[in-house]
């Protein structure tokens, strides 16, 4: 699968799978006995999956912050008279 197949098909796999590929990619790549076509197409798909994570990350990110900033209590309060 080339980069830009796997950006095409970035909604199909989760952020766990895509940090898989990632680490298969990178040993293959680090074993150096690819050949050249095959190290470029690894680099490509490689560089895919970064940005793939990154956007997923920072899509977690921007939702935690708004979930964050709710109007959620720091603090609550309890009436302590008693209820008759």
């Amino acid at each position: 699968m080339t980069g830009k197949e796997y950006i095409m098909a970035e909604q199909k796999i989760s952020f766990e799978e895509s940090i898989t590929r990632l680490e298969e990619v990178v040993k293959l790549l680090e074993r150096g006995d690819a050949p050249l076509d095959s190290a470029l197409a690894l680099f490509e798909e490689g560089t895919a999956l970064i940005k793939v994570c990154s956007k997923m990350l920072d899509e977690a990110e921007q939702k935690v912050t708004l979930l964050t900033k709710g109007d959620v209590p720091t603090e609550t309060t309890f009436d302590t008279e008693e209820v008759q």
